[in-house]
């Protein structure tokens, strides 16, 4: 038997005859008349049945992805957002004096916890020893070999130089470079390694009123953490240049352990505080804070709530009390002074060179 008969019987459809022989077919067919007088042909679909069951079936897909898109879109603004608050950016360290180190985890970041956790280990008590005295001032670690930032102040005219980690572990430092200009310097450890470090990042970022934390060893308590917010930025600030000043000049808490009572001098808009700043002195654009300074906190960090050092504290006003006979004096009144740190990045490569020193 020829296996390409048709064995249908008469009248049957046929599956490849020609679709046009169908009045369905044409989007004219749709009249209501054509299929009655059509022979052997399928019966028309309602109009639109398809196209209409396809829509149904596919709308809440749609409608689902569409939701997933906006979350995704929300969420999306909403990291940038968190991002930009916390003064999160990749490039905030920018080249030329760039460091990066610790920064704080994403579960803590924002708060001063978290800040504390990530940054401390990075942030040292500094002992200086002259034929004046004894001073105590903070540093910032910015590599795992043992460079520290201080400033000039601290480590002025000393002759040894003790420096005692987070960890409480001690090494001896030595002088690379100091800036008396700028009020900064560099010193080395001998003989570390695999130090915690920290990042430095992008003062010209910083607005009034952002959240900051300063760590520091104010009165030879090392690692102590206060809070507080910019309260200005472009302060001028007026310091002694070296240890040449006439009260407690050139050492941080040195003069205080002299008997002098007197604070890091500095001036400010035509008047000294915490004693006379001497003949030699420099001025700098600085970073005003409310965050607690006290003697000891000098060379230490100032932090935005990203984990990243934006300034190094290096004055502090502190209210004499001897009108009250005491003869001391009184502790931080919120009016701290930090030298931003992109005028220590753009200073790096001057201190690691020696220059000054």
């Amino acid at each position: 038997m020829d296996m390409t008969e048709n064995l249908r019987p008469s009248g049957a459809h046929s599956t490849d005859q020609d679709p046009t022989s169908y009045p369905y077919a044409s989007p004219s067919a749709y009249d209501g008349t054509a299929y009655s007088s059509a022979t052997g042909g399928y019966p028309p679909p309602p109009p639109y049945a398809p196209t209409t069951g396809r829509r149904k079936a596919k709308r809440p897909v749609a409608l689902l992805a569409a939701v997933a898109i906006a979350a995704g879109v929300i969420g999306g603004g909403t990291a940038t957002l968190v991002g930009q608050f916390n003064g999160q950016d990749s490039a905030a360290t920018g080249s030329g004096g760039a460091v990066n180190g610790t920064t704080v985890s994403q579960s803590s970041k924002g708060t001063v916890a978290g800040v504390a956790e990530a940054v401390s280990p990075a942030i040292v008590e500094i002992g200086a020893a002259s034929s004046a005295g004894k001073s105590t001032g903070s540093g910032v670690v910015i590599t795992e070999d043992g460079e520290i930032v201080t400033n000039n102040h601290v480590i002025s005219g000393a002759q040894q130089i003790q420096v005692t980690l987070s960890t409480g572990k001690t090494y001896t430092a030595d002088v690379v470079g100091t800036d008396p200009d700028k009020d900064l310097a560099l010193i080395k450890l001998q003989g570390a390694s695999g130090l915690k470090t920290a990042t430095l990042g992008d003062s010209s970022k910083v607005k009034v009123g952002e959240e900051v934390v300063a760590i520091g060893s104010p009165e030879g308590l090392t690692g102590t953490v206060t809070s507080g917010i910019v309260s200005a930025l472009d302060r001028d600030v007026t310091v002694a240049k070296d240890d040449s000043g006439s009260s407690g000049q050139g050492q941080d808490q040195g003069q205080g352990r002299q008997g002098g009572g007197q604070e890091w001098p500095f001036e400010f808009g035509g008047q000294q505080f915490n004693g006379d700043t001497g003949e030699e002195t420099t001025t700098y654009k600085a970073l005003q804070t409310d965050a607690s300074l006290n003697p000891g906190n000098s060379g230490g960090a100032l932090i935005n709530m990203d984990g990243e050092i934006i300034g190094i504290n290096s004055a502090m006003y502190a209210p004499s009390s001897s009108a009250a006979g005491s003869g001391s004096s009184a502790g931080s009144v919120g009016l701290g002074f930090a030298i931003p740190v992109n005028t220590l990045k753009a200073d790096l490569d001057t201190l690691r060179a020696g220059n000054g020193s």
